[in-house]
């Protein structure tokens, strides 16, 4: 009796790992992000919801490079007669270190950002104000995977300048190219 569970619960198990293991090789992802960017000077915080697009090459089950443009959103917020609106955009280069777990990674990255913010202040006249960086940038996570197809929840983190810097939660898919 024992020998015809066995015989199945190994194909099965067998079966099942195969469909768990992560994919090494490049991959491409999408993600929605909520980002938030508290200002030092005034109560204007950029708090939006946006998206990341995801481009990477994962050579070992351990180690992975990866490229992602981000678009941190954008805001607006009124005073009296004044009007003022901000948004902001990052491309990041990170190196991330893994750890592979039966149906999770986790990992962590760390590398650079460079981001543009943009900002007008409206009263009588318009005045725009653009700003760029490039900052160290760092983050972590957790993904699923089942073959190919990744879920991933993260969080990022860099400093912009004359604020207290980005955080960044973000929730996305990726698909693995062998």
């Amino acid at each position: 009796m024992l020998r015809k569970l066995l015989m199945p619960a190994c194909a099965l198990s067998l079966c099942a790992g195969s469909a768990v293991a992560a994919d090494n090789g490049f991959y491409l992802g999408a993600a929605v992000s909520q980002s938030q960017i508290d200002a030092f000077s005034s109560n204007f915080d950029l708090k939006d919801t946006g998206y990341k697009v995801i481009a990477g090459f994962r050579p070992l089950d351990a180690f992975a490079v990866e490229l992602n443009y981000m678009d941190l959103g954008s805001d607006s917020a009124t005073a009296g007669a004044i009007g003022f609106n901000a948004e902001a955009t990052a491309i990041a280069g990170f190196g991330m270190l893994m750890l592979p777990l039966p149906f999770v990674d986790l990992y962590v990255k760390a590398g650079v950002a460079r981001w543009d913010a943009e900002a007008s202040i409206s009263s009588i006249t318009t005045t725009r104000i653009k700003d760029s960086g490039t900052e160290f940038a760092y983050g972590g996570g957790v993904q699923a995977h089942f073959g190919s197809l990744g879920a991933r929840l993260e969080y990022e983190s860099f400093d912009i300048e004359n604020t207290d810097g980005l955080d960044l939660f973000s929730l996305g898919l990726t698909w693995t190219f062998l």
